[in-house]
């Protein structure tokens, strides 16, 4: 059976999100990575596999190493996805702003 995995699919699992916090500041091998988990390693090789198929993660040979990186760009799914909530929060969090400011210069 092939699924089609996405975006919101990988970030799901909490060891991707490690993983991906990790590679958001530097590139690493898939054994560097590993090291940095309880679990054994072809679990992580597995969670590289999903984010790669995901478009999370790049992958590059260097000599015989291949060094996994961060892929920003594709979480902007995500961001256009929150864009609706995020526009109804800040007009919530306004609300609330002036709310209190009114009950702040009501006490003064």
């Amino acid at each position: 059976m092939n699924l089609r995995r996405d975006v919101f699919q990988a970030i799901a699992d909490p060891t991707r999100r490690a993983i991906l916090l990790l590679l958001a500041s530097q590139s690493m091998t898939a054994g560097a990575i590993a090291a940095n988990f309880d679990t054994a390693r072809p679990t992580v090789s597995k969670h590289l596999q999903i984010l790669t198929e995901c478009e999370l993660l790049e992958h590059e040979q260097q000599g015989r190493e291949i060094y996994y990186h961060f892929n920003s760009k594709k979480l902007k799914e995500v961001d256009n996805w929150l864009k609706p909530f995020r526009a109804n929060w800040d007009s919530r969090f306004a609300q609330l702003d002036t709310l209190l400011k009114n009950r702040k210069n009501k006490k003064s």
